[in-house]
């Protein structure tokens, strides 16, 4: 396994599945709006398995998790916003 990679898997782990994933659950939490919650949470959990594509050195599986992860972090940020 090569190290470079293990770094950036444990940063989109760290990075893009707590902090700003888990903000945007807490917001939902306060603001009770449960698909916004439910948005945030596949979110997370996409970018939390992205992580582990790339520690399996699987590129278009990574692309395409981070694209779901993006698709509903947005979709939870609008589900908030109206």
């Amino acid at each position: 396994m090569n190290e470079q990679y293990d770094t950036y898997a444990v940063a989109i782990i760290i990075v893009f599945g707590a902090l700003v994933i888990g903000g945007l659950m807490a917001a939902a939490m306060a603001f009770g709006e449960r698909d916004a919650f439910f948005f945030a949470l596949g979110a997370a959990t996409a970018a939390w398995i992205s992580g582990h594509a790339v520690f399996f050195d699987r590129p278009r599986t990574f692309i395409i998790l981070v694209v779901v992860a993006t698709l509903m972090a947005i979709g939870s940020t609008l589900v908030l916003a109206f």
